[in-house]
């Protein structure tokens, strides 16, 4: 993963937790002491976040920063498939209650 990768996946990651948390960009920004621009900037991946900032996003969208980092969630479905079926080939999973998410949300 490039240093691109992870501002795009990170500033998403912000922008989500943002929206989540019912924070508009003005109110947001205000909150972590930078500009609306410079979040905004931030948010589409074309600025990274000192240090200073991070810990401020971190407090003000109540957040870790592992579960900010993780950005497993944005696999592309291909990997995701893939990932899944090993797991069934493996054993690592209860195929019993996974059918039975399939089933409710089919």
């Amino acid at each position: 993963m490039n240093e691109n990768n992870i501002k795009k996946l990170l500033g998403k990651k912000i922008k989500e937790l943002r929206i989540k948390r019912g924070f508009t960009q003005e109110q947001l920004s205000e909150k972590i002491g930078i500009g609306e621009r410079n979040l905004s900037k931030i948010e589409c991946g074309n600025n990274f976040v000192t240090a200073e900032t991070l810990s401020r996003l971190l407090n003000a969208l109540n957040v870790s920063a592992k579960d900010l980092f993780d950005f497993d969630y944005y696999k592309n479905e291909t990997d995701i498939k893939s990932e899944i079926i090993n797991a069934i080939e493996n054993d690592e999973v209860d195929v019993k209650t996974m059918y039975k998410f399939y089933v409710a949300i089919k």
